[in-house]
């Protein structure tokens, strides 16, 4: 049966990750770790037989992207619809500080971390809802193909809890450092299979 494999990466460090904090749609630069960490995917993809590259809109996606799609001769396809979790009025704060500035708000959503929405910011299951369709296509659209995804740390873990069948409130129990590499095989079938994980 003709599989469509997904090469599933996290962009490389920002800018700021020396704390954690949610950026959100906000186009924070990678620093120059995070850009060797795509020189290494680079060199890893190399010989893959990629038709494809796909990724977030926002730089530190898109930096990565036309790296890996420059050694395959390939165009970037940059999707809006593949951005980070929109966190709203919670963008560019540290975690530290969404717990003293608003811990009812923040015990709030970690008590249900699949609908709780930000203001002005989306749900998870909204962020679910943007990214399903997408990667839905791009399996259908490449059957028998390798193709690279560029995204973000929540968006990856929505991809990959449903590749496995796992709910989204298990959020949490699947790592995505910067500049990992998932592998994800999809079938005509519907079902998918994951190779690598957080790798």
């Amino acid at each position: 049966m003709q599989k469509t494999r997904i090469y599933l990466i996290r962009h490389g460090q920002v800018a700021g990750y020396e704390e954690k904090r949610y950026n959100g749609h906000a186009d924070v630069s990678l620093t120059p770790e995070g850009e060797a960490q795509f020189g290494l995917l680079q060199l890893r993809l190399k010989k893959k037989a990629i038709r494809a590259v796909y990724s977030s809109d926002l730089s530190r996606c898109l930096y990565g992207a036309r790296l890996l799609a420059a050694s395959h001769d390939l165009e970037v396809q940059g999707d809006a619809q593949l951005r980070e979790l929109n966190i709203g009025n919670w963008e560019g704060k540290t975690w530290a500080e969404l717990q003293e500035l608003y811990p009812q708000e923040w015990q709030a959503r970690l008590d249900d971390i699949v609908n709780y929405r930000v203001p002005q910011g989306e749900s998870l299951s909204d962020l679910a809802d943007r990214v399903r369709p997408v990667i839905a296509r791009i399996a259908a659209a490449h059957r028998g193909e390798e193709v690279v995804v560029v995204a973000h740390g929540g968006t990856n873990r929505v991809i990959l809890l449903d590749a496995i069948g796992a709910p989204l409130s298990c959020l949490f129990a699947i790592e995505q450092n910067y500049g990992c590499l998932n592998i994800i095989d999809y079938y005509a079938d519907g079902n998918a299979v994951v190779q690598l994980l957080n790798g």
